[in-house]
């Protein structure tokens, strides 16, 4: 037989087993665009920008569509109401997590991100219990944040008001905070042994996909060494780099809205003064710098589409049969960009957070950290964390641009999952 009829042959019969499995699924999985065979709806969306690819179908398909990842279909979930729906009211049916291509390569199939089943259950209640008893959430663990940050301040003061790329600088401060949590020491920054972790955060998921003696193969065992492991370098992972470029991120941000800066500073300068550490109980008389940080996290949309989902049992969500199994992609950008909630959601604006009075203005739309039983376990840390090193910033340095801040370009580069700033250089006055 001819090589191409053998080949038209292959393709109809692929193409008709996809109709199929589309046309099995009617009335069931909610629409979306017609995938293609093999490839699915891929060639439909923009890789570069997959959340701005989500809202444009979601103006067609509305809020709760499905668009096919190859064979796979994935039910997204776009806008306020319908992430509520599936992440707050059906957060356990809804708790799965689901496919993540990194994790898969990797085999990274346990530690507290990307488990399933009673094995996450296990090591998140075992990671809460333990960051508890090691502090979070209480005084001890602000102190350890307080450190670091005149620690941050002073490494940025031995740059002496010359231009440099912070990059390095706000990653060691989020990492030397999860070191003090789990080794109870901080290190220099210029420590070889820090140097040497910083490093090797990278290389980590390689080591992690080895095979490991004993416990490996006790499937009954949760607390396996490979288990832990994984845990902590998600905490190290999690805790360091999301920190770090929402902090880089900031400080471009400021120095693109100096007008916001002297605003910060001036407040600053009111509540805590130059020679006293910042602290939490601070945040509630400094509106302005509260929703400063607020308007930060909300703009720079750091993880647009959330870790992936996944349904544990086959569900009902708005009249539509979703099985177990099955990918869910929510959009945390339809969620902080909600134009009906902060008008002109494009602008970077502290108002976003302030009412008619000048006092912060709390919102439900508020979701950097996701929602649900997956919301990320060390929100109230890296909130500690984003408050007090940018305000310690602010209170003992001027912050400097190289170019004028009307060429500053704040537009994010996509970077796998998340979105970061492009590289800037800036100058740490001393005050």
């Amino acid at each position: 037989m001819d090589l191409a009829v053998v080949l038209v042959l292959c393709l109809s019969c692929l193409l008709l087993l996809s109709l199929w499995k589309q046309s099995s699924g009617k009335g069931k999985l909610p629409p979306g665009p017609t995938p293609l065979p093999i490839l699915g709806n891929i060639l439909q969306l923009d890789v570069k920008n997959i959340s701005k690819s989500l809202t444009n179908l979601s103006k067609v398909y509305g809020p709760v569509f499905t668009v096919y990842f190859g064979m796979k279909p994935i039910v997204v979930l776009h806008g306020y109401e319908a992430v509520k729906e599936a992440l707050i009211d059906l957060r356990e049916e809804f708790s799965g997590r689901g496919m993540f291509p990194l994790a898969e390569r990797a085999n990274i199939v346990n530690g507290i991100l990307f488990s399933n089943g009673k094995t996450w259950k296990e090591i998140r209640r075992f990671s809460l219990m333990t960051l508890r008893n090691f502090g979070m959430g209480k005084r001890s663990i602000e102190d350890r944040v307080q450190e670091e940050a005149c620690c941050l301040v002073e490494e940025l003061r031995k740059t002496n008001g010359l231009p440099c790329d912070p990059t390095f600088i706000l990653g060691c401060a989020p990492c030397n905070v999860i070191c003090s949590i789990i080794f109870q020491n901080r290190f220099d920054y210029k420590d070889p042994v820090f140097l040497d972790l910083m490093e090797r955060l990278n290389e980590i998921l390689r080591i992690l996909s080895s095979p490991w003696v004993q416990e490996k193969q006790n499937q009954q065992l949760e607390f396996t060494l490979e288990n832990l492991t994984t845990t902590v370098f998600d905490l190290f992972g999690a805790g360091t780099e999301t920190m770090s470029t929402t902090l880089r991120y900031g400080l471009l941000l400021l120095l693109k809205h100096p007008e916001v800066t002297a605003k910060v500073q001036e407040e600053i300068d009111r509540v805590i003064g130059r020679h006293r550490s910042p602290c939490m109980q601070d945040r509630s008389h400094m509106p302005y710098t509260d929703a400063v940080v607020h308007e930060i996290q909300r703009y720079i949309d750091l993880v647009p589409s959330s870790l992936p989902h996944m349904v544990t049992h086959d569900i009902e969500l708005r009249n539509y049969i979703i099985p177990k199994g099955t990918g869910v992609l929510v959009s945390l950008t339809s969620v902080l960009y909600d134009d009906k909630v902060f008008p002109n959601p494009e602008m970077f604006d502290p108002g976003h957070f302030l009412d008619e009075s000048g006092n912060f203005k709390k919102s439900d739309h508020f979701m950097p950290f996701s929602a649900g039983k997956r919301i990320c376990a060390g929100e109230s840390l890296a909130r500690m964390e984003v408050f007090l090193f940018l305000t310690a910033i602010l209170q003992k340095f001027t912050l400097k641009s190289v170019v004028d801040p009307k060429d500053i370009d704040t537009t994010p580069i996509a970077n796998g999952f998340t979105s970061v700033p492009p590289p800037y250089k800036l100058c740490f006055i001393p005050l």
